[in-house]
C-alpha cells in the first residue's frame, strides 16, 4: 500500500449514461473542478471496468436509471454484490422517480432529476466524495487495528481477553497459572501493539475492531 493517505487522492467519478453529449458534458463539468471521470456508455461496460471491492480511491458513481441493457438498479444491485464501496448518485427522467426511491431504500447515496443544474449535480457529487473519504478513512483505521492484533501473540491474547473484562493482574496470574511479573510484562507488550495508553483506549479500540468484524460482508 502506498504511503500516501487514499482518502486524500484525486476523486474519481465514474459517470454512465448512454447519452453522448451528457457523456461529453460531464466529464468536462468534472474536470473543470478538478475531478477525474471516466464516462460508460452501458452499464455492462462500467462492470467490465470497475470490478468493485475497496480500491482506496475516494469517489463515486454517477448511473442513469434507464439504459439499454441493464437499468440503473440492476447496476447497483450487482455493485452491492461485489462490495463497492463507492456512493452511487442515479439520474432519473420523471416516469423514474418510484424507481429511484426504491434504490435510495437499496442503498444508493441520492438521486437528480432531469433536467437539472450543474451546481446542483456537482454539489451531491460533492457529498457523495465526503462521504466516499469517510469510508476509506474508516476502513483504514479497521485494517491498522488488524494489524495491530496479528502482532499479538497467544499468551498477550489471553492477558488481553482478561485485562478487558476488568480483572487485576493478580487474578489473571491465577487465571493463566503465571507469575504477577509476567503478567505484568505480557500487559504492557500488549498495550505497546495495540497502541493504547490506557485500558479504557484498549476497550475502545478491540469495541470498534469487534463491531467492524460483525458487519463487513463475509
Amino acid at each position: 500500500m502506498s504511503t500516501a493517505d487514499p482518502a486524500e487522492a484525486r476523486p474519481l467519478v465514474l459517470v454512465v449514461d448512454d447519452d453522448e453529449a451528457m457523456r461529453r458534458s460531464s466529464a468536462f463539468l468534472f474536470a473543470s473542478v478538478g475531478l477525474e471521470a471516466q464516462t460508460f456508455e452501458r452499464a455492462d461496460a462500467l462492470l467490465a471496468a470497475y470490478p468493485g471491492g475497496d480500491s482506496g480511491r475516494p469517489g463515486c458513481i454517477v448511473l442513469d436509471v434507464r439504459m439499454p441493457g441493464m437499468s440503473g438498479l440492476e447496476v447497483q444491485r450487482v455493485l452491492g454484490e461485489r462490495d463497492c464501496p463507492l456512493p452511487i448518485i442515479l439520474v432519473t427522467g420523471h416516469g423514474d422517480v418510484p424507481m429511484a426511491v426504491a434504490a435510495l431504500k437499496a442503498g444508493a447515496f441520492d438521486f437528480i432529476e432531469k433536467p437539472f443544474k450543474e451546481q446542483h449535480l456537482l454539489d451531491i457529487v460533492d457529498a457523495a466524495i465526503r462521504r466516499s473519504r469517510e469510508t476509506i478513512a474508516v476502513a483504514d483505521a479497521r485494517r491498522a487495528v488488524e494489524a495491530r492484533f496479528a502482532r499479538l501473540g497467544k499468551r498477550e491474547r489471553e492477558v488481553l481477553e482478561r485485562v478487558l473484562e476488568g480483572k487485576p493482574n493478580k487474578v489473571i496470574a491465577f487465571e493463566l497459572d503465571l507469575s504477577i511479573k509476567t503478567i505484568e510484562v505480557y500487559r504492557a507488550s500488549l498495550m505497546e501493539k495495540m497502541g493504547a495508553r490506557s485500558p479504557a483506549e484498549l476497550a475502545h479500540l478491540v469495541a470498534g475492531y469487534r463491531a467492524a468484524a460483525k458487519t463487513r460482508p463475509a
